[in-house]
């Protein structure tokens, strides 16, 4: 029941100078995840608050206007399979810009991703360590992330804290709140990226008995994660309804899945390939893409590989995935400036349908025309009105950028076409036009900040930005 070395066996119920000596041996070298994560190295903190404070000001002055006038957040609620993949939510608060990437960990109950976590993190034999078993552990969605000291943070102040990217989750009851908690802790790893570990899936339990919508939790954590962790046991292979749902909800993002085949020293050699067979085999159905997500093999915990395993294999795979994560987090800024000028991309659309609407909406009225009958009839049958098409052909938008069509019935369902203004008309002798400004930022400002950061240099107020210029602004959008 021990392990044996030296002159003494190790027990882990004993507590003895020997037993000590003997755990330490055969714990794990860690010395490798501090030199590929570059966790000695310092950071230029300075230019990147500057670029974060940049891109935040960008957002602000430039997208978020544009979001508001034509409410562009509650278009999203209607848009389910529009835009497959990352989104920022109901709206781009502060903390969302400014948060580190996020590392989710997602699989099956009892397949090591809370050990994962401890061992990346070092947290083994500390009290903060997540808790581990053979049987489900985990039951709350735990937030590991960085702090000036080591706290545990109820899931209700995390969604109550508006500087904390995690305030949309209270719109998963309070049921949800009770099983999401934060700890907080002061670790060079955590400066720079967020972990989350996630209650495994149980195949035979319903999202009823969990108490809260389990799916709809994981989605919204699947929609903000720069990178997914799959984790599988090789003797649980088992793919089942919760599982195949949850790569369901994982299309759209499978640059970002990484499916790790933990416990691969529990095997032989020849068994661990069958087992890597099998995954795939169970797995090709749900990932309907030409290029299957990237898998890693290995034992992701703090003590030595099982004796007689292929161990070199797994420690190359163990720093092929540090590698993998430090490249995230070194892309995090450029990741975050690309992914704000994407938003702006789809919210400058989305206005010019708008604008298209209303425009057609006008152009259709007559004294005798009754409003409501008129804008159903636009908004039941926009291709008969060339609504799409005339932006194609006006705005250099691509076809593969435009939502859905059904989204926009229900959106004018709640927004009547008539309560929204022309872009012509949104324009004001201090804060220029709507529709000049967000070009401006998704065509020269975004691309100058993520050109500073490539180039070295420290990115700074535009001239007229920290002077203030006193032209008034020209609106080629208005009729003469």
């Amino acid at each position: 029941h021990g392990y044996e070395t030296g002159f003494c066996v190790f027990n882990p119920h004993l507590n003895t100078k020997c037993e000590e000596a003997v755990l330490e041996s055969i714990l794990r070298d860690r010395s490798h995840i501090e030199e590929t994560l570059r966790l000695a190295a310092d950071e230029k903190a300075g230019d990147y608050a500057a670029a974060l404070q940049r891109l935040r000001q960008i957002y602000h002055n430039s997208i978020r206007p544009m979001e508001q006038a034509y409410k562009y957040n509650e278009l999203r609620q209607h848009e389910i399979s529009a835009y497959p993949g990352r989104t920022l939510g109901d709206s781009a608060t502060d903390g969302e810009i400014t948060s580190k990437p996020m590392v989710l960990f997602l699989g099956p109950w009892s397949v090591g991703k809370s050990s994962m976590v401890n061992y990346l993190l070092g947290l083994q034999d500390t009290p903060y360590q997540l808790y581990t078993g053979a049987e489900p552990t985990t039951s709350e969605f735990t937030v590991i992330m960085h702090g000036e000291k080591i706290r545990t943070v109820e899931g209700i102040v995390m969604a109550a804290d508006s500087s904390r990217s995690f305030s949309p989750l209270e719109k998963f009851g309070q049921n949800f709140l009770e099983k999401l908690v934060g700890i907080e802790m002061p670790h060079k790893l955590l400066e720079r990226v967020t972990f989350v570990d996630t209650p495994g899936i149980i195949e035979n339990r319903k999202q009823q008995e969990r108490g809260y919508p389990f799916n709809d939790v994981c989605q919204w954590f699947i929609d903000r994660a720069d990178l997914i962790f799959v984790v599988f046991d090789p003797t649980k292979l088992d793919v089942g309804l919760e599982l195949e749902m949850l790569f369901r909800q994982l299309k759209g993002r499978e640059s970002q899945i990484r499916i790790i085949l933990n416990k691969a020293d529990s095997l032989a050699t020849q068994d661990l390939m069958r087992v890597y067979g099998a995954l795939f085999w169970s797995l090709a159905p749900l990932i309907n893409v030409t290029e299957p997500p990237r898998v890693y093999v290995s034992s992701f915990w703090p003590y030595d590989y099982a004796p007689d395993t292929s161990r070199d294999l797994f420690k190359r795979e163990e720093i092929s995935l540090l590698e993998d994560l430090n490249q995230v987090i070194e892309n995090r800024l450029e990741n975050k400036i690309a992914f704000i000028r994407q938003h702006g991309i789809r919210v400058r659309i989305h206005a010019l349908l708008v604008d298209r609407y209303v425009q057609t909406f006008k152009e259709k009225m007559s004294f005798f025309s009754d409003p409501e009958l008129v804008s159903k009839e636009i908004v039941d049958d926009p291709d008969k009105f060339y609504i799409f098409k005339s932006i194609l052909a006006k705005t250099n938008v691509s076809k593969f950028d435009l939502p859905n069509r059904d989204a926009y019935r229900d959106f004018f369902g709640i927004n009547p076409v008539s309560s929204f203004k022309q872009l012509s008309a949104q324009c004001s002798y201090m804060g220029g036009c709507l529709l000049e400004k967000i070009e401006r930022a998704i065509t020269h400002e975004l691309p100058s900040l993520l050109g500073s950061i490539n180039s070295g240099k420290n990115p700074t107020l535009s001239s007229c930005e920290a002077t203030g210029c006193g032209e008034k602004p020209k609106n080629r959008y208005r009729r003469n």
